[in-house]
């Protein structure tokens, strides 16, 4: 477990690094093919710079307004409140920040940069599904993501996914609208080019990416939760309700899809490329096998 909190930090700065050089890889090939218009790279550049920086203190704000996400007190959900203290107690882990999603849907995630700074957030829908137990082995689950600093990683991806739409979106519009009347239409071509391009592509890498981010840590997340409560069998009969009852979210996005214990989209022909949880059956039969030794 430590090898792989240490991991995820240095995947953080990593994933920072990578996106910050291969956007500025683009804005060089666009300042050259536009003509030696360097300015071209300087705005990609300083772009992708600040907002990596904005997006690693922000980006757990984004996420909870995204899903619509509303804080709660012991007061107003004391089941909830009580579960999570018990289990913060146990693993010596400060109390998170609690939100709630009003949709049907059974679903959580966990949202922020350090164990000091994190939230959890759940839906309405699996409150009313899960019991005690269950509800348990799912919030342990989301402990585990915060344990494990996976929040950070998770969140920068989410971050940097919404990045790369934006500055597709803003290349398109410079095309379109920036150059007219001075006579810069080689520069307007590269924006239009780049901006179809990165439209098209972002969806795909976006995709990619939170695959090979997300599937590795929700079995460790499953561990993690089955250390902390002695019980996988409670978080594998949580899983089983939600093969046999989950739906998808009301409000899905895309881009934070990564971050829900349980795949929030609706399925599609590439759902098992782009999958950014491992199939139910999988986790299931992982935890059964823990209970086993237990």
């Amino acid at each position: 477990m430590y090898s792989a909190i240490a991991r995820n930090k240095r995947n953080t700065w990593f994933i920072l690094i990578g996106f910050v050089l291969v956007l500025g890889a683009i804005g060089l090939v666009a300042g050259w093919l536009a003509g030696n218009n360097w300015w071209i790279t300087a705005f990609v550049l300083i772009f992708s710079a600040g907002y990596a920086t904005v997006q690693y203190f922000v980006a757990d704000k984004e996420a909870l307004a995204l899903a619509g996400a509303q804080p709660v007190t012991r007061e107003e959900a004391p089941r909830y409140y009580r579960l999570v203290e018990n289990l913060c107690i146990t693993t010596g882990t400060p109390m998170p920040r609690l939100y709630v999603v009003d949709d049907p849907a059974p679903n959580a995630f966990a949202t922020g940069r350090t164990p000091e700074e994190a939230s959890i957030t759940v839906t309405t829908g699996l409150f009313e599904l899960m019991t005690d137990r269950e509800l348990e082995g799912v919030l342990g689950h989301e402990l585990g993501h915060i344990r494990n600093y996976d929040i950070r990683v998770s969140l920068i991806v989410f971050g940097l996914v919404v990045a790369v739409g934006i500055l597709a979106d803003v290349m398109m519009r410079v095309a379109f609208f920036g150059g007219r009347g001075r006579g810069n239409n080689q520069a307007q071509i590269v924006f239009l080019i780049f901006g179809v391009v990165a439209a098209v592509v972002a969806p795909l890498l976006a995709g990619l990416v939170q695959a090979a981010i997300s599937r590795q840590r929700e079995y460790l997340a499953d561990a993690t939760s089955a250390l902390t409560t002695r019980d996988p069998d409670g978080l594998a009969s949580a899983l089983a309700k939600l093969a046999d009852q989950g739906r998808p979210l009301a409000k899905e996005s895309t881009s934070m899809a990564h971050l829900w214990f349980s795949d929030p989209l609706r399925p599609g022909a590439m759902s098992r490329l782009f999958a950014t949880h491992p199939p139910l059956p999988d986790r299931i039969s992982r935890l059964h096998e823990m209970g086993g030794r237990f």
